[in-house]
């Protein structure tokens, strides 16, 4: 993007009802799931950093570190990721011309995948990565969609607007497995066995 400043939006609050725990404090590495993911964001170099919490908020803010990263908090977080998202638009700083739409539970995230698609991205479509196995997560989202994108509901709203064809959509080739992200114990399992020394 021309102005250098971007926006990075993490989407983190999900009931996790299939794992019946907040998977966004289960353990990974060092820190927890969302702190494997924020630790990647972090070094994406974006200009303003939100957080989207649901249910968990409290919890998450005493054990996930969220130095840089402003914290919103999705009122009806049990009605789907439309509603952590439509949260989060009114806080984007005016200067960002779009959001880099990440997920909170995939710490497989690529810092070098996000700056690709922030260099690709522009103000005229919707940017999604185009994996070896499929499309998948980080999305770029221009401003001239927030309008469309905030009267979204329920869950893979965001999904239905790119599958749509009533907006334009490009993609970015991504030579890698979409990232791995958890919503099942099998889910998380793999995640950790794929990332075992």
């Amino acid at each position: 993007m021309t102005n250098g400043f971007v926006t990075g939006v993490v989407l983190a609050a999900g009931t996790s009802r299939r794992l019946g725990t907040p998977k966004q404090l289960l353990p990974y590495r060092d820190t927890t799931l969302l702190g494997a993911t924020l630790d990647v964001v972090r070094a994406c170099g974006f200009g303003q950093i939100i957080v989207t919490l649901g249910g968990a908020a409290a919890a998450v803010r005493q054990q996930v570190d969220l130095t840089g990263v402003e914290v919103v908090v999705a009122e009806d977080f049990g009605s789907g990721c439309s509603s952590s998202l439509r949260s989060a638009l009114g806080s984007v700083h005016p200067l960002a011309p779009g959001i880099v739409l990440m997920l909170g539970d995939q710490p497989g995230l690529s810092a070098a995948t996000v700056e690709r698609l922030i260099a690709d991205a522009t103000t005229a479509a919707i940017t999604v990565c185009g994996y070896r196995d499929g499309v998948g997560h980080p999305f770029w989202l221009p401003r001239g969609l927030f309008g469309q994108l905030a009267r979204l509901h329920g869950d893979k709203a965001v999904w239905k607007i790119i599958e749509s064809g009533r907006v334009p959509v490009s993609r970015l080739d991504v030579d890698a497995a979409v990232p791995l992200d958890v919503d099942t114990w099998a889910d998380y399992e793999r995640l950790r066995a794929s990332t075992s020394p």
